[in-house]
């Protein structure tokens, strides 16, 4: 039998722990561990347990639901990202599907629920409840479209790489952006050695002077929080 390691990631321990004795009991199933949300070692844990599956409780995330969706994938490719909540919020639902998460559950599902999900996950399934499904869809239909669209001197940009740019044309420096978009300071000048080379510029104040022709807001990457791809 092909176990199924489970990280649970969730600021309300209690119910996590007591989620985590239930879950222990289906056969297939190995939580190998479960921490807050806010923990500093959050990313290191999700390296060192390498789960196939993380619940994950966005509540405290905030605004920042997609980046931190977009974290932990970058973080564990391979494992599957199943929000587990009691956020009812439409437009996190959308932060959360952009980012990569392949599934959204309320916290006051069954256990037999939750599993079914988990499993399906592992296969390469999606679940979003009905409620939040629809504008999800719709959402992702229109980037789609707007996507299509794009005909400016930054559509060689991918969108993690336009989030780091807006950071510089908000005149934030590398450590900034890192932390704001929860990735290294190394990746930040990644990116930046990729965006002069696409933009075809010499220097970081050059590429903000082709961003802010091209009409890019330095607010952008800050409100689509969940719109990022490697």
């Amino acid at each position: 039998m092909d176990m199924v390691r489970l990280l649970m990631v969730d600021d309300q321990l209690m119910l996590a722990e007591a989620l985590s004795a239930r879950l222990a009991e289906v056969p297939d199933l190995w939580v190998v561990g479960h921490c807050p949300t806010s923990d500093p070692q959050l990313f290191d844990v999700v390296k060192r347990s390498r789960p196939d599956v993380i619940t994950l409780d966005v509540e405290a995330a905030g605004t920042g639901t997609g980046r931190l969706v977009c974290r932990l994938r970058e973080i564990r490719p391979t494992a599957g990202i199943v929000v587990l909540t009691g956020v009812r919020d439409a437009r996190r639902a959308v932060e959360a599907a952009r980012a990569g998460a392949a599934a959204w559950v309320r916290k006051e599902s069954s256990v037999e629920d939750l599993t079914e999900v988990l499993h399906g996950v592992c296969r390469g399934h999606s679940w979003y409840p009905p409620e939040l499904l629809g504008a999800v869809l719709r959402e992702l239909r229109e980037d789609t479209v707007r996507a299509e669209q794009r005909n400016g001197p930054l559509d060689v940009l991918s969108d993690r790489e336009r989030d780091v740019l807006s950071g510089m044309v908000a005149g934030k420096r590398g450590a900034q952006i890192a932390e704001e978009l929860l990735i290294s300071t190394e990746t930040v000048r990644t990116h930046t050695r990729s965006i002069l080379a696409k933009l075809r510029v010499h220097s970081q104040l050059e590429a903000v002077s082709v961003a802010r022709a091209a009409g890019l807001d330095a607010n952008e990457g800050a409100e689509a929080d969940g719109n990022t791809e490697r």
